[in-house]
């Protein structure tokens, strides 16, 4: 054997089991309570054994915007957090053709610690081309329903054709989902007030705006037979209204099980996101943690769309970016979460690593741990307490929404098919190990 992994706790969606893991090869050869020889061996005691996490929607920027985030960095970054595989777009330089799919690919060849799979954009008047690039390998295509960093909205008779074309294939679709037209007379009316203040943000992306486009999103999938997947569900309400329409499944973001709708008066472009936190009260968060325990909402993802201080400081609430970085936070805030009783560890792996890896078609390559897996693994202490703060941060970001918040569960290695890329909060492999995946059909 190349390594061992010797007594740690393996912590599957099925249970927990002390057992030695044992990697051959860049896979895991065996799991074991029998002491077999390996050139490489790790003490685990006490520690959680972990799928590596699948963070299915990240922006690396790269091409794009590097200022914001670069493959190097961000992945470097998922790496310290757990994350061993991503699934990235980026909307500075979107991916539409196949060709524009296989040169990005070569592209980030060398740039990146960790397994990356790549998304394509559904772009108006080229919805044609989605097929053929799904085909070509993109794990999903991303659509918005509302004009965002530059991406042009959808409508519904737009979204109909799409899902039409994907369904043929077999194809998903991750789907933006907030109204234009309920968006544009938002902003329309708030421009028109004067308003410059961080409360216009949730005034303007709104809990109405959210929850039309996602019934739309139901209607048509249904009617379509289409596979599709509401991005980054804010609320309650949207988790509810998508899984009374039925037809999609439901991702979510940590941000919306910790910041509150009242942040962004006083913390302003740094609390910029769209859609926005919803929760008012912490009875709110605990609504939406309910919902996670219970597979209402069936994964999490970060959409860690980075932008640095400077960036977040230059210009008006109206100019500065969207977006939070989060790709190397969210596996500590979810084993806080679970730390707290919100949900089991068993929940918490199904969430973060085997349903992503399921729904885009990773599974059981990656998202866990079984002979034939790809051996990426997260050794987690449980019980250690510390507090995440800027200064701690690999992203190009340089700062985190939750600086100053005491948890109790920590990352302690990553590795990614077999090899150590991250140890104690520091990348310690070169950009380049990671490689791009894709499903087993997806043509060469």
């Amino acid at each position: 054997m190349d390594l061992a992994v010797l007594g740690g706790t393996v912590v599957t969606p099925a249970g927990r089991q002390r057992v030695h893991v044992y990697v051959r090869d860049g896979r895991v050869a065996a799991l074991s309570s029998e002491r077999l020889s390996a050139r490489e061996e790790v003490d685990a005691a006490g520690l959680l054994v972990l799928p590596g996490v699948v963070d299915a929607h990240v922006h690396f920027m790269d091409p794009g915007d590097p200022s914001r985030e670069d493959f190097p960095t961000g992945s470097a970054a998922a790496a310290v957090g757990g994350a061993t595989t991503v699934i990235e777009h980026t909307h500075a330089a979107p991916v539409v053709t196949p060709e524009e799919l296989r040169r990005k690919a070569e592209y980030l060849r060398t740039r990146s610690v960790v397994d990356f799979g790549l998304a394509a954009h559904a772009w108006k008047g080229r919805l044609g081309e989605a097929p053929a690039t799904w085909e070509a390998g993109a794990l999903y295509v991303k659509a918005f329903t509302c004009t965002t960093h530059g991406v042009p909205g959808l409508s519904a008779a737009d979204l109909l054709v799409l899902f039409k074309a994907l369904s043929a294939v077999g194809g998903i679709c991750l789907v933006h989902a907030e109204d234009e037209a309920l968006t544009a007379e938002a902003e329309r009316r708030l421009r028109e007030a004067g308003r410059t203040d961080g409360g216009l943000v949730p005034e303007w992306r709104s809990r109405e705006a959210e929850q039309v486009a996602a019934a739309a999103v139901c209607v048509l999938a249904r009617c379509t037979g289409a596979r599709a997947v509401i991005a980054h569900a804010s609320s309650p309400e949207v988790v509810d209204l998508a899984r009374a329409l039925g037809g999609v499944h439901v991702e979510s973001c940590p941000q919306y099980f910790h910041l509150l709708e009242g942040e962004v008066q006083h913390h302003g472009a740094f609390r910029k996101f769209t859609p926005p936190a919803r929760a008012r009260t912490e009875e709110d968060l605990l609504a939406m943690w309910e919902r996670l325990r219970d597979g209402r909402i069936d994964y999490v993802a970060t959409d860690h769309a980075p932008a640095t201080r400077r960036q977040k400081l230059e210009g008006s609430i109206w100019d500065v970016h969207f977006g939070l970085p989060g790709v190397e936070t969210t596996l500590t805030l979810m084993l806080n979460g679970a730390a707290a009783g919100r949900l089991s560890l068993e929940r918490l792996v199904q969430a973060l690593c085997e349903t992503p890896a399921r729904v885009y078609g990773l599974y059981p390559r990656k998202g866990t741990l079984q002979p034939g897996s790809d051996a990426d693994l997260v050794l987690v202490d449980p019980a250690r307490e510390h507090v995440l703060a800027d200064g701690r941060v690999v992203s190009k970001a340089g700062w985190t929404p939750y600086s100053g918040l005491r948890v109790r569960g920590a990352v302690v290695r990553t590795y990614v098919r077999g090899r150590l890329v991250a140890e104690e909060g520091r990348p310690v492999a070169e950009p380049g190990w990671g490689r791009w995946v894709r499903r087993a059909e997806a043509s060469e």
